[in-house]
């Protein structure tokens, strides 16, 4: 049971993130008309460096989970 509230909670911050990415960034970075999403990669190594695991990066920022994975490799940092 503990573990279904926290899977809620931190389904619930995750959108308040997304949120506040979508009002820092705006509305484009965000919509779903298809095109590659920008700027992507430095908010996934943000968001990892402050402790967000994968699957979380991805749902925040809309990208595939195995793209978040990939950005978040050693070897594709610049």
């Amino acid at each position: 049971m503990t573990e279904k509230v926290l899977v809620e909670v931190s389904r619930k911050l995750n959108v308040l993130i997304a949120l506040s990415l979508r009002q820092l960034l705006g509305e484009k970075e965000f919509s779903g008309n298809g095109k590659r999403k920008q700027g992507v990669g430095e908010l996934a190594r943000y968001l990892n460096n402050m402790g967000l695991e994968t699957k979380d990066i991805a749902e925040i920022t809309g990208a595939p989970l195995q793209s978040v994975r990939t950005l978040l490799t050693p070897k594709r940092r610049k």
